[in-house]
């Protein structure tokens, strides 16, 4: 005859037996073999600092448009492409529309991917 095990208590007490062993290992992992936090810095060479990889597009529009021209490449150009992004479904309509979104994405993306190639090879 088989005995049936009801959750509570017999099963709650598995379980949480399980994920007290699970939080131990992992806390004793994590005392063996702590990560360093962060970046070694040297203090030899002068600070240059650079931004993540999602905004280096932006950190390059910059180096193009110095000065009082900033704008352009800070404000006017980055709002320009969210709204393209934003009217795309109205974009979508009528003939060949498809084909105008399609375009005006992918415009969009060619040019943060170039952007930022550009910026994460010349530092």
């Amino acid at each position: 005859m088989k005995q049936q095990k009801d959750f509570y208590p017999d099963y709650l007490v598995e379980i949480l037996l399980v994920i007290f062993l699970t939080i131990e290992l992992v806390t004793i992992l994590a005392l063996l073999y702590p990560q360093a936090i962060g970046r070694q810095i040297d203090f030899s060479t002068p600070f240059r600092p650079k931004p993540e990889w999602y905004f280096l597009w932006l950190y390059q529009l910059i180096k193009y448009f110095p000065g009082k021209r900033i704008v352009i490449g800070t404000v006017i150009l980055p709002v320009t492409g969210i709204l393209v992004l934003i009217l795309i479904p109205f974009i979508d309509k009528g003939k060949r529309g498809k084909m105008k979104a399609v375009l005006a994405g992918f415009t969009l993306l060619l040019a943060f991917l170039i952007l930022t190639s550009i910026a994460m090879l010349n530092p």
